[in-house]
């Protein structure tokens, strides 16, 4: 055993001293075992490499980033590297000792071939994971609200007012459409679905949202369309940030903003939007309570958004309410619901998801308080009535103490803000403690 070690030793020494390529065809067939070697080694190495890389996907995944091809590649080919080699791993267990005068060598220098090849293949393959300092890039944001949603209920106010925007955005001679309705009627949910189809149809390069509000606030205005544009605006000055948002805007050629509930004059340059003469590819889309803004925003297409006609109403509270048709006792009562909803599809919902499954006394008992509802100390209410009386409602007959908790915690956070779910539920096992 021993003298056979040592005489493959000096036979394969030999063998690496001769001239190429005779030299490597003797070690195929003397050096067997420097082969194995450096097969298991290589493929250590790799599997290491591998091991390494895919915890960096994996980290990269849970944030949301998107894996560069170039890494998906890789480890596709390391994978299929490294399952591929176990055909050759069994062969290597299988063979049996050989030396100079062996009947084994043909097949031997056919596997120490094989082993060579791979080996070289696993080499090459480790070291091409050593560019990869970086796997993933910041996936651009997905338009999360123009995802298709089951909020949008065509009905017949909402597809004439959706048909009218959609012939004012192919109008070249249109940058500024306003849509205006009362609270509760549905603006929101459809500038929504403006702006999916805008995209599913490819109108414009790039569909912006972002949320006014009674209270505007500039520097959120500008991190809403920055976030959805990739943009990380490092500037702290209005100036600068608003300059930052301009060069963005600018660079693309067509373009819907879509400034949701609108209260007041908006002045585009302070935020940086580019428009008008400034940029002739971007077009506006506004929501407001207010025809006036309209006015004053110098809106080429004014677009009203009605209450819901009392069949299609009644249609939307039915859904929600989980009603039949046979019911005839409840659905009398259900209508008279209904009709104080006034064609208001917030109402109709809040109100429809609130009584469903209840008893016709609770339902009575509602219909009699909707109809009595005041708001004495609510000033400039009168319009909006129906709305705050469907919600007031919704959230009283709310049987959990904690979910109506949870509902005053949301009150104390400014109009608009990005409440923290994960955190209401501390907020409220405190108060509990405490009272």
């Amino acid at each position: 055993m021993a003298i056979e070690s040592v005489g493959g030793s000096i036979i394969c020494k030999i063998a690496e001293l001769m001239v190429e390529p005779v030299g490597r065809q003797f070690r195929y067939v003397f050096c067997f075992n420097n082969f194995v070697e450096e097969f298991k080694e290589r493929k250590e190495n790799l599997a290491l490499a591998l091991d390494g890389l895919q915890k960096d996907v994996e980290a990269a995944e849970r944030n949301a980033e998107e894996i560069r091809k170039g890494v998906k590649k890789w480890l596709e080919d390391a994978n299929n590297e490294i399952e591929g080699a176990k055909p050759l791993e069994n062969e290597i267990g299988k063979n049996g000792k050989c030396f100079a005068w062996c009947p084994n060598c043909t097949r031997q220098f056919k596997l120490s071939k094989a082993l060579a090849k791979k080996s070289e293949t696993f080499r090459k393959l480790g070291e091409s994971s050593e560019k990869f300092t970086k796997v993933a890039d910041k996936r651009p944001p997905q338009r999360i609200e123009f995802l298709t949603s089951k909020e949008f209920t065509p009905s017949q106010s909402s597809e004439e007012a959706l048909e009218q925007i959609i012939e004012a955005l192919k109008d070249d001679n249109v940058n500024m459409i306003g849509l205006y309705g009362m609270g509760g009627v549905g603006k929101t949910t459809l500038v929504k679905e403006v702006g999916r189809r805008a995209k599913e149809s490819q109108l414009f390069d790039e569909v912006l949202m972002a949320t006014v509000s009674q209270n505007p606030n500039v520097t959120d205005i500008q991190d809403q369309m920055a976030d959805k544009l990739g943009l990380d605006i490092k500037e702290k000055s209005k100036e600068g940030r608003a300059d930052r948002l301009w060069q963005r805007l600018k660079k693309v050629e067509k373009m819907l903003i879509i400034l949701d509930d609108v209260w007041e004059y908006i002045d585009l340059k302070e935020i940086g939007i580019p428009f008008g003469v400034d940029h002739g590819g971007c077009e506006i889309l506004l929501t407001t309570r207010r025809r006036g803004i309209c006015s004053s925003m110098e809106c080429q297409k004014r677009v009203l958004l009605s209450p819901l006609p009392e069949k299609e109403a009644w249609d939307l509270f039915r859904t929600n309410a989980g009603l039949r048709d046979g019911d005839s006792t409840l659905n009398t009562v259900a209508r008279e619901v209904a009709r104080e909803c006034q064609g208001l599809p917030i109402a109709l919902v809040t109100m429809g998801r609130a009584l469903r499954d209840e008893s016709a006394v609770k339902w009575k008992r509602v219909s009699k308080q909707l109809k009595n509802s005041k708001f004495p100390d609510m000033e400039h209410i009168d319009g909006q009535r129906t709305a705050y009386a469907c919600l007031k409602l919704s959230y009283d007959y709310l049987k959990s103490k904690e979910t109506k908790l949870c509902f005053l915690l949301c009150c104390l956070f400014s109009e608009d803000y990005n409440i923290p779910v994960e955190d209401l539920p501390r907020y409220i096992k405190k108060y509990l403690r405490k009272y």
